[in-house]
């Protein structure tokens, strides 16, 4: 029987998110930001990999090497990564996650030199 306990919540906020990144030493993480381009030109945090939601399905692929792996999903403010994040878990991604409130949430909790938009 599996233990509820080290279940990976559905969302983490974003200081929970940087704790994450920040100990990808002893378990690499990913971190997929869902966002268009042109938002991600616009502001973006570092090491992400994008990947537009509208894309996700068609480049499933690229994601395969991180199906047991830890992938944090981020977009503007939260919505379209917690699809991302059911998405990817009904496909086999146990382990991924959506940062709750998004990049704006990130700037305000954990870097403001991201910019807002």
């Amino acid at each position: 029987m599996s233990d509820a306990s080290n279940a990976v919540p559905l969302e983490v906020s974003p200081t929970e998110a940087a704790e994450i990144l920040a100990a990808t030493r002893s378990e690499p993480c990913l971190l997929l930001d869902c966002r268009t381009e042109e938002e991600h030109a616009t502001a973006r945090i570092a090491g992400s990999v994008l990947i537009p939601m509208q894309e996700i399905a068609g480049r499933l692929a690229e994601l395969d090497a991180w199906r047991g792996g830890t992938i944090v999903v981020h977009c503007h403010h939260g919505v379209r990564s917690l699809r991302v994040t059911q998405w990817l878990r009904e496909r086999g991604f146990a382990s991924a996650t959506s940062m709750r409130g998004g990049i704006d949430a990130w700037s305000a909790e954990v870097d403001p030199t991201v910019p807002v938009y």
